[in-house]
């Protein structure tokens, strides 16, 4: 059993798993103060928050560098999404991070002749 310390990242025992309860992660707290989808798509803003925030700040800034959606942040960090996305609202209320939904596609009607077609066209050529 081997725990790393903070400088390597979360407080992991490899056995156990995270010795920090994910709850205390975010101060218990599990409503986030922005709307975010799994898809919603965060990224660093370049300005640093005024007050240290903790360890998993951190990790969460340097993920965000390029465009990264919440659902893959969650990934990384192992938190439950509701956490990661309290995270990711306080950097986002401290300028840090800046927030965008994904695009709405408009779906096609499962009849659309078109898409069926196009449909059986890829099956035909797989086959």
């Amino acid at each position: 059993m081997r725990v790393r310390d903070a400088e390597d990242g979360a407080w992991l025992d490899d056995d156990a798993g995270r010795l920090v309860r994910p709850y205390t992660v975010s101060n218990g707290r599990t409503r986030p103060s922005a709307h975010f989808d799994l898809l919603t798509l965060v990224m660093t803003t370049g300005v640093r928050p005024q007050t240290y925030l903790g360890p998993d700040y951190d990790r969460v800034l340097a993920l965000c560098d390029a465009p990264v959606s919440v659902a893959e942040v969650a990934a990384h960090l192992r938190l439950p999404a509701v956490i990661t996305k309290v995270l990711l609202s306080d950097l986002v209320s401290h300028q840090a991070l800046t927030m965008r939904s994904p695009h709405v596609v408009e779906a096609a009607t499962p009849t659309d002749r078109k898409l069926l077609e196009a449909v059986l066209d890829g099956l035909r050529k797989r086959l």
